[in-house]
């Protein structure tokens, strides 16, 4: 039963995403995470031509996002995330129809979703904390994040299926009819924004400059920022690199046991935002710093799983569903916390930026840790990994009380709807 507390905008947000996100994203986003890969190797077997479609997902996203932003914030947020999921809808819908599929074809079909996706992420990073009140907004938060796990555990599986039975072509038509149906939830929500269309190219650099100058001048936000991005670059490659090389290579285990590693990591998540959900709700944004650090010592017992013989997998199993859960505890809070810190009126340029930023660091620590894993082995590399987090956790620790009163101030709630 849905909860009326958080609203009417909010649940249709909500479901949007999940047919959207669930169907595409977790289910199967069939053409990035299952359908286009298998398609891709089946067409050519080569690698590189796969790190080609990764590159034409992040390259142009990370080029347009600033100027996504600034769009996000001057014109209507409701109109750009149902207008963007249609138009997404009615590119694949065009793929099929013209029989776009052809390599060089798709490679410029993912170019396009990647922009449209950018342009549409900037829209709804300033829409959403709008739509409930901030006393709601953690929990709103894992509410939303609950369909798309629910469905990443089955995802890959079905996304296989449907590859099998149907080919790209049945893929690429899941994916158009789910952003149809993400786009008629949407059309539904009642969200008044204010319009301020852009005159000139130069006001595209001025409200750029006026996100990074909001930055800039908001220690709390430098801080939560640079915190999030700091411990994504460092511990993005144990989710990544590390537990699945441990998993398949140092352990050996089979391809079965390798999925239920990555069910286990879903399930902790799933677990992690029911209790924020229903039970710890905005009091879960005071766990930060200690889900932080017992998410650091469980990822440090990852060292000894090699050493343990019989007993590895099912060790394994429960270190990574505790990682998930903790995981949970400090991003939900954390990326609500930001939510709260910056204004309405600046947040989809705010946004964009952190989002650049994740996105250009995220590989520096992949380009370490691959290289390392060769030279020194598994077990001294998540102790290079997790020991420099534990530091520069401890160093944050300083500005605990600034960071965990974000939200919490005295004032009325701005809700929409």
């Amino acid at each position: 039963m849905l909860d009326t507390r958080l609203g009417r905008n909010f649940w249709l947000y909500t479901l949007g995403r999940w047919i959207s996100q669930g169907w595409i994203s977790q289910a199967g986003w069939v053409i990035q995470d299952v359908a286009v890969p298998l398609y891709v190797l089946d067409q050519t077997g080569s690698g590189a031509m796969m790190s080609l479609f990764i590159m034409a997902e992040l390259i142009p996203r990370l080029l347009v996002n600033p100027i996504a932003g600034v769009i996000g914030d001057r014109y209507d947020r409701k109109k750009l995330m149902y207008g963007l999921d249609i138009a997404r809808g009615v590119l694949l819908f065009g793929v099929i129809a013209f029989n776009i599929l052809g390599i060089y074809q798709l490679l410029a079909v993912q170019v396009v979703m990647s922009i449209l996706g950018a342009f549409f992420s900037a829209g709804v990073s300033g829409m959403f904390p709008d739509l409930v009140g901030k006393d709601d907004l953690a929990r709103a938060n894992s509410i939303l994040q609950m369909g798309g796990q629910v469905l990443r555990i089955v995802g890959p599986i079905l996304g296989g299926v449907i590859y099998a039975f149907g080919g790209i072509r049945l893929a690429i038509l899941i994916n158009a009819v789910s952003f149809f149906g993400s786009g008629l939830f949407e059309v539904l929500i009642e969200y008044p924004w204010k319009t301020r269309k852009l005159s000139s190219l130069r006001e595209v650099w001025e409200d750029m400059a006026e996100g990074f100058r909001f930055i800039k001048a908001s220690r709390a936000v430098v801080l939560l920022m640079s915190y999030a991005i700091i411990l994504n670059t460092l511990l993005n490659p144990v989710f990544t690199l590390l537990i699945p090389y441990m998993t398949r290579v140092v352990l050996r285990f089979s391809a079965v046991q390798f999925g239920s590693v990555g069910t286990a990591a879903t399930l902790g998540a799933l677990g992690g935002n029911l209790l924020i959900a229903g039970k710890l709700k905005e009091r879960s944004e005071n766990l930060i710093f200690k889900a932080m650090f017992g998410q650091l010592g469980l990822m440090l017992l990852l060292a000894a799983v090699p050493s343990l013989g019989r007993v590895s997998y099912p060790a394994l199993l429960a270190l990574v569903s505790l990682i998930g859960l903790c995981n949970v505890f400090v991003n939900v809070p954390l990326f609500t916390k930001l939510q709260k810190a910056v204004p309405s009126e600046i947040r989809a340029r705010v946004f964009s930026a952190f989002e650049t930023a994740v996105i250009a660091t995220t590989p520096l620590g992949m380009a370490v840790a691959g290289p390392l894993l060769d030279m020194i082995g598994i077990v001294p590399l998540v102790v290079a990994t997790v020991v420099p987090s534990i530091l520069v956790s401890l160093y944050y620790l300083r500005f605990k009380e600034l960071l965990l009163g974000i939200g919490f101030e005295k004032g009325p709630d701005e809700v929409v709807g």
